[in-house]
C-alpha cells in the first residue's frame, strides 16, 4: 500500500503543533532564522530538543555547520515573526527585537521560550535532517498562550 504525499500532509495537519523560529549565526552566512513547527522535546537528563528541517532549505549548509542552533517558541500574537520567518530569501532581520546570548545566535524577545542549543547529532531523516541540539541556556514566560498550527492554518488556544 502506497501512501500518497498529499494526504499524508493532510493526515499529519490533524496533530496540533506549536510554532517556533529556529536562528543560527556563522561568519559566513550571518544570522540565519526559518520558522518551524517540527521542534520537541528529546530528554530532560541531558537537556536535549530537537527540529527537523528540509535538506533542499537555503539554510542548510549555514545550521550544519554553525554547531548551534536557538529555538524561539511564539506566542499567539507574534504570528508576523512565524510569516517574516517562513519567507524565503528577504532581509528576515528588520524591525525584528532579538538579543546575543554565548553561542552568537539570535534570541528573539518577548517569546514564550528560548533555548540555546550546541549541536549534538545529525541524523537523517528522508527528505529533512533532524538536528538534535543540547540545551546550554534557556528561558521562559510563566504566562502566555502558544500560536498553534492546526490543519494548515494558524490558531489560538481558545480556537480548538
Amino acid at each position: 500500500m502506497s501512501i500518497d504525499p498529499r494526504e499524508f500532509r493532510q493526515a499529519l495537519g490533524c496533530f496540533a503543533t506549536g510554532i517556533t523560529v529556529v536562528t543560527t549565526a556563522s561568519r559566513e552566512a550571518g544570522m540565519i532564522g526559518i520558522t518551524a513547527n517540527s521542534f520537541n522535546s528529546v530528554s530532560l537528563d541531558p537537556p536535549l530538543v530537537l527540529f527537523s528541517l528540509d535538506r533542499r532549505a537555503y539554510s542548510v549548509a549555514a545550521f550544519h555547520s554553525a554547531g548551534h542552533f536557538a529555538i524561539n517558541v511564539l506566542s499567539e500574537t507574534q504570528r508576523h515573526l512565524s510569516v517574516i520567518f517562513a519567507t524565503p530569501l528577504i532581509d528576515k532581520w528588520d524591525n525584528v527585537h532579538y538579543e546575543l546570548w554565548d553561542t552568537g545566535c539570535p534570541i528573539l524577545t518577548d517569546t514564550l521560550a528560548n533555548f540555546e542549543c550546541k549541536t549534538q547529532h545529525i541524523y537523517d531523516g528522508g527528505d529533512h535532517l533532524i538536528f538534535v541540539g543540547r540545551v546550554q541556556k534557556m528561558r521562559f514566560e510563566k504566562d502566555g498562550a502558544p500560536l498553534l498550527f492546526f490543519r494548515g492554518g494558524y490558531r489560538h488556544m481558545r480556537d480548538v
